[in-house]
Order: structure tokens, then C-alpha cells, then sequence
């Protein structure tokens, strides 16, 4: 089991960027794919982006492709999200999400869930 708190989230102007982190207990953080979900008001949790075990492989929602950045420290048991260009439709509860499976673009895959994050981009 791992337990999951984002940070970093916050109010910024479109163009703007922002750096979300998500740190892990235990110790058993390197063996988690992780991920990226937001949901946006009203709306349903979407897929943002996943890394996998090692960080050598991610995968990101069309939307956010070329704008936001996956990574993961195994050694600090954080996983980031760096946002770059934001755009007034990136406003929503950002979540990290650990699953023992890589399924790109899944959001059901995941079995434990941070609290989420605030993200307001104003335009």
C-alpha cells in the first residue's frame, strides 16, 4: 500500500506554469507506475500522463502533449508534473495515482489515489 499527497497547486495566468508534487510513503514507491488524472468541474476524471517504474517511459493525454512534463525521483519517493503554457481549460483538481499495471490512458487502472491538488489558470 502507498500513500499519496500532491502539493505545488495554486493560481496562475494562462501562459503561466506551475510544478505539482506528489510524494509517497513507504518504501515501496519504485514499484508503482504512476500517473496523472485531473478533473475539471462538472466533468469526469480524465487522463493526464503516466511514467513508468523506472521513469524511462511516459505517456501523455493529446491535450497536455508538448505543455507538460511527467518525472519521478524513486530516491525522494516524488513524482512531478511540471505544466508549462497553461491554458484556462487546465483548471482542476489535479490527482496522483499509483497502479501495478501500465495501461497508457487508463484512469480505472489505478488503485490508490493522493487527495488532489487545486489548479486555477485565469485567463
Amino acid at each position: 500500500q502507498v500513500q499519496l499527497v500532491e502539493s505545488g497547486g495554486g493560481l496562475v495566468q494562462a501562459g503561466g506554469s506551475l510544478r505539482l508534487s506528489c510524494e509517497a510513503s513507504g518504501r515501496t514507491f519504485g514499484s508503482y507506475v504512476m500517473g496523472w488524472i485531473r478533473q475539471a468541474p462538472g466533468k469526469e476524471r480524465e487522463f493526464v500522463g503516466a511514467i513508468t517504474r523506472t521513469g524511462s517511459i511516459t505517456s501523455y493525454a493529446d491535450f497536455v502533449k508538448g505543455r507538460f512534463t511527467i518525472s519521478r525521483d524513486n530516491a525522494k519517493n516524488t513524482l512531478y508534473l511540471q505544466m508549462n503554457s497553461l491554458k484556462p481549460e487546465d483548471t482542476a483538481v489535479y490527482y496522483c495515482a499509483a497502479s501495478q499495471r501500465w495501461v497508457p490512458g487508463s484512469v480505472s487502472v489505478y488503485d490508490y489515489w493522493g487527495q488532489g491538488t487545486h489548479v486555477t489558470v485565469s485567463s
